[in-house]
């Protein structure tokens, strides 16, 4: 049994247009053929597609059956040859990002989705790091691009830009702990209790070092994990606290709190951008 993408795409167009005659002006055809190429898709399919007792041929049961599977292997085949078309133009087969969870945007949300449709060849990798371990893996080549909260300086293989958006990080802890009755919380306040902090994360001089034990994760939502539990107080991205705090967490009132952190974007100056990866960080750095 065998038919072709053109009966497929005449049987569509019959559909849609609900006649065989403004189906061949709209496929550039002779009505004969096209009402012959249907006859010989329901003899190779052995089903009817076409009540044709009427003026207009009416789709059958079977026919509105096989429609909806012969839209998908035109739709298919249509993404193949745009695949290959963009593959043989230079597109890169994989396009990594590595992002720190201090990046999260309803626009990179949305640039997912202009990814889906532009790039259909891509095979999309979206790895999760922090600090160091960001330009680590963009250093190595595991990624093609980071997304990261903005350092004082790189390696001199790394270059960077600043994205559009700005993120915002608290102070927060789980609403048992002591810390979370008081309505102004000071650095000395801080430095009584335990800090939860990244394990790649060295404090600046404005954070005061605890006196306190300190609890590390590598992650932040280990951090809001700990928090939430009680074990003390830690820095995390509103946007996490907002999703995933579930009313467990209370943010503090600090001084110098919340904090407005600038994200870069950061690639390899050893290895070429390739045509996505240039297209995402022209749309993430564009203002």
């Amino acid at each position: 049994m065998r038919h072709s993408l053109e009966s497929l795409a005449a049987f569509a167009q019959v559909a849609s247009l609900g006649s065989f005659s403004a189906a061949a002006r709209k496929l550039g055809k002779s009505q004969s053929t096209v009402s012959e190429t249907i006859a010989n898709l329901e003899v190779d399919l052995n089903v009817g597609l076409f009540d044709r007792s009427q003026r207009q041929p009416v789709l059958t049961e079977a026919g509105q059956v096989l429609l909806a599977q012969a839209l998908q292997v035109l739709a298919a085949n249509d993404r193949l040859n745009r695949s290959a078309a963009q593959l043989a133009a230079g597109l890169e087969p994989r396009l990594t990002v590595v992002l720190s969870d201090t990046f999260q945007s309803e626009t990179f949300e949305s640039m997912l989705r202009d990814i889906d449709q532009r790039y259909c060849a891509l095979r999309f990798e979206c790895l999760i790091a922090e600090y160091e371990d960001v330009v680590a893996l963009v250093q190595e080549g595991r990624a093609h691009l980071g997304l990261m909260a903005a350092q004082e300086s790189y390696p001199p293989d790394i270059a960077h830009a600043s994205l559009a958006e700005n993120s915002e990080i608290v102070l927060c802890v789980g609403k048992t702990h002591p810390l979370a009755a008081l309505p102004r919380v000071t650095h000395d306040h801080l430095r009584g209790e335990r800090e939860l902090r990244l394990s790649t994360y060295e404090l600046d001089d404005r954070m005061p070092t605890p006196s306190s034990s300190t609890w590390s994760a590598p992650g932040y939502l280990m951090l809001l994990e700990m928090a939430s539990l009680g074990f003390g107080w830690t820095e995390l991205p509103r946007w996490m606290l907002q999703r995933f705090g579930g009313g467990e967490l209370v943010e503090l009132d600090v001084p110098g709190w919340p904090r407005s952190i600038r994200v870069d974007a950061v690639w390899s100056t050893r290895r070429t951008l390739g045509p996505a990866a240039a297209w995402l960080l022209r749309r993430l750095t564009e203002t």
